[in-house]
Order: C-alpha cells, then sequence, then structure tokens
C-alpha cells in the first residue's frame, strides 16, 4: 500500500507540473484553455475557475489541457437552428442554448439564419417577439449550453491554431521544461539533507592504508595516479578498481601545502559486486551547502540525460532490448525496493523519473510534445498550418504504437518478476 501511495503521489506530482507548465504559457499567450485534467476516463472531482475547468479522472495515466482549436468544436451553429439566448446587461449574449430550451424560460427563442462565433461573434435570426431579422452581438466569453453541459464559445483569437508558431512551440514546450525543474528542485531537496561526499578525509580508519600513509583529517585529495580529481566519486571508482595495487595519492593540506603519499590498496569483498574491492580507509567530509547542491543537482540532471540518450542510441546499433525499459509495473516495482532505502531517496527517484518523462516527451514522435514541436516547425518553414487532419492522423497513430509500446513494456515487467 505504501508503494501504490508513493507511486500515485510521484506520478499525480510530475504529471500536475507537466501539465501546468503547458497551462500557465497557453494562457499567457492567449489560448483559451478549456480544461486541465490529471487522469484519464471519467471524471472523479471537476472544479472550474475562471476559464478553464479543473478535473481529476479515474486512469491516473498521464493528464492533458485542452486547448480550443485543437480540436473541432462539438457544435456549430448553422442556418436553421432555432437557439435560446440569454443576455448580459450590455445586451451582448450571455448564453447559447442548444437543446433543452425549455429548461431556460427566460431565454429568446431565436431561429438563426448567420452566425459567426470565432470572428465578427454574431449571431442573426428572427424571433416571435421582434419584426424581422435581428442581429444579435456575442459576448467573447459566452457559454455554449449543449444538453445542459456548459462550455464557452472560443472566438479565433482565442484558439490554438490563430497563434504564431513560437507562440504554439512555447505552450508545447513548456511542459517538459517544467518537468526539470521539478527535476532540479527534488534533486537539490535531497542533496541538501543527504549531503554531497567531498574529495576531503573526515575520518580515517585505524590501522588502515591512509593512516599508515599519514593521510589525517581535513586533507583533501587533489589526484590520484596523476589524474585530477574533482568529486568524491572519482577517489571511489579509482581505489575500488586497485585491490593489493600501490596507488600514489596528492592532496592538499590544511595550511595549504601539497604532499604526495603512496601506499599499497586493501582488497575486501563485497557480496554486491561478488569481487573484491581497494579501501585505503577513509571516510569522506559532507557538505550541506545549498550552493554545492545547486551545482550537483545540474550535474545529476545531466548524467541522467547522458544515459537516456545512451540507451536510445542502443536502437540505432541493433542492441537494444525491452529490457532496458520499464513500463509501470517495472516502475512499481522498483519504487518499492527505493522505498526500502528509505523516504528520503524518493525524492532523487522522482527527479530521475521526471527528467525522463520530460526527455522523454521531447523525442520528435508523433503523439509526444516533441511530434507536436515538429509540425508547429514545419508550419514555421511552410509559412501555413499542416493539414490538421493529416496531423491528427500521425498523432493517433503514434498513440496507438506508444501504447503498444507500453503493453510490451509491461508484459516483459510482468515476465520478469514472476516467470
Amino acid at each position: 500500500m505504501q508503494t501504490l501511495i508513493a507511486i500515485i503521489v510521484i506520478f499525480g506530482l510530475i504529471i500536475a507540473i507537466h501539465e501546468w507548465g503547458h497551462l500557465y504559457v497557453a494562457k499567457k499567450v492567449g489560448i483559451l484553455c478549456r480544461e486541465f485534467a490529471i487522469g484519464f476516463g471519467p471524471k472523479l472531482f471537476t472544479k472550474k475557475k475562471n476559464e478553464t475547468v479543473y478535473t481529476l479522472r479515474l486512469l491516473p495515466l498521464g493528464g492533458f489541457v485542452r486547448m480550443a482549436g485543437e480540436d473541432p468544436e462539438l457544435v456549430k451553429i448553422k442556418p436553421g437552428y432555432e437557439v435560446g439566448l440569454t443576455f448580459h446587461q450590455d445586451d451582448t449574449v450571455k448564453e447559447i442554448i442548444v437543446n433543452n430550451k425549455a429548461k431556460h424560460p427566460d431565454a429568446k427563442i431565436v431561429s438563426v439564419e448567420r452566425a459567426d462565433l470565432e470572428h465578427q461573434l454574431f449571431i442573426e435570426g428572427y424571433s416571435d417577439d421582434e419584426d424581422g431579422m435581428t442581429r444579435y452581438d456575442v459576448h467573447p466569453q459566452a457559454d455554449m449550453i449543449v444538453d445542459e453541459e456548459r462550455e464557452q464559445i472560443a472566438p479565433w483569437d482565442r484558439q490554438f491554431g490563430s497563434k504564431k508558431p513560437w507562440k504554439k512551440a512555447s505552450a508545447i514546450f513548456a511542459g517538459p521544461v517544467m518537468n526539470f525543474v521539478l527535476a532540479f528542485i527534488l534533486f537539490v531537496i535531497f542533496f541538501t539533507i543527504q549531503g554531497i561526499p567531498q574529495p576531503e578525509a573526515a575520518n580515517i580508519e585505524a590501522d588502515s592504508p591512509a593512516e599508515e600513509a599519514g593521510i589525517v583529517e581535513g586533507d583533501r585529495i587533489v589526484s590520484i595516479e596523476g589524474d585530477p580529481v574533482e568529486e568524491w566519486t572519482d577517489v571511489t571508482q579509482t581505489i575500488q578498481q586497485m585491490p593489493e595495487e600501490e596507488v600514489t595519492l596528492l592532496v592538499e593540506r590544511a595550511d595549504g601545502d601539497t604532499e604526495s603519499f603512496t601506499m599499497v590498496v586493501d582488497a575486501v569483498y563485497e557480496d554486491m559486486v561478488d569481487a573484491e574491492i581497494g579501501q585505503i580507509g577513509i571516510e569522506a567530509a559532507v557538505s550541506h551547502s545549498f550552493m554545492d547542491s545547486v551545482v550537483q543537482s545540474v550535474s545529476q540532471i545531466q548524467e541522467v540525460v547522458v544515459l537516456i540518450f545512451e540507451v536510445l542510441q542502443l536502437i540505432f546499433t541493433g542492441q537494444f532490448s525491452l529490457d532496458y525499459l520499464a513500463g509501470p509495473v517495472g516502475i512499481y516495482d522498483y519504487t518499492g525496493e527505493v522505498m526500502e532505502m528509505g523516504t528520503l531517496i524518493l525524492f532523487s527517484w522522482a527527479g530521475m523519473l521526471s527528467v525522463n518523462i520530460g526527455l522523454i516527451n521531447l523525442l520528435p514522435l508523433p503523439a509526444l510534445d516533441g511530434g507536436r514541436l515538429v509540425f508547429i516547425g514545419l508550419e514555421a518553414i511552410r509559412r501555413k498550418p499542416i493539414d490538421p487532419n493529416k496531423e491528427g492522423v500521425a498523432h493517433f497513430i503514434g498513440f496507438a504504437l506508444l501504447m503498444l509500446l507500453v503493453l510490451m513494456v509491461t508484459w516483459n515487467d510482468l515476465n520478469r518478476l514472476f516467470m
């Protein structure tokens, strides 16, 4: 149960911050955002604030921001339609009621002759209480009510398609960017609390190679075998690979002088790797500095990005295997293992997942944010939009293939865990 709660919280946070990025920038560039949703399927919770409906849905498999103009309007007012109209005090149309007009007895019933709800914002038609055809100006934030479902109209200047390519790209790009921002924050919290090992001796084990050689607390390791040392992992990775070998360390002492020490590395059997590794008996000093955590967080994001690209590279070299990927089942299992290491490690794990989701979303594949950016880029080059129907088909095929991949990875996870 704890693992399930952790998964829900982590992915809820990652999805919410991703979609919030889309929502925030889309609103800033003037796009009407109809819905901000976490999950798919039936709605569990709905709340409208300003122009946007915020929903929580049953299936926690992602989320979306529904921007006006991305999908065709469900209902278009055409000649011959009979609609009900309600008005603001300035006589502009406040509500357009389609069907169930009897539930709105105060609405004026109008038989439509002409209507434009995108550009000029008007409805012309006939009503029983007025002679001849009358023109009704429609408020740009008027609601369309269809079968008692209320949705704000979308004038052309509020639609996704009306915006310049750079504004569209900004709204799409903002989602993955926020995943990297979230990862950075999570890593900073993790490193600030846990601390960052420094290439400096905090404790020296008695009778260890380091003590016998003359290294003392406060000595900072500058190089090993002539190779410069920048962080503690440079020390451990080198020493562990040199059991029973002679090694030379250049250290900087507390007074600023440098001194060279030579010692023979101890060999210690390590169960996890089933082999002997080298140790010299130094425990690293730990920094809880905020600025050190910031630098380490940037480095951590870079390492995760490089690792992802190394896995993706295997696709083009023919060495790719589904074992390199993890689906929902695999991530659930890994999260359980991480929780056993301590709650703090979840911050780092969530950060890595956020980087993964942000970077994968930027891949130039249909149905992903990167694929949408490709179409926007083509629009900028051609100076005219791609046919929405063709783009829609491409994204649908991409989504279907993505779901197929998820199913294959999930099946592979199940085989790995239970068979």
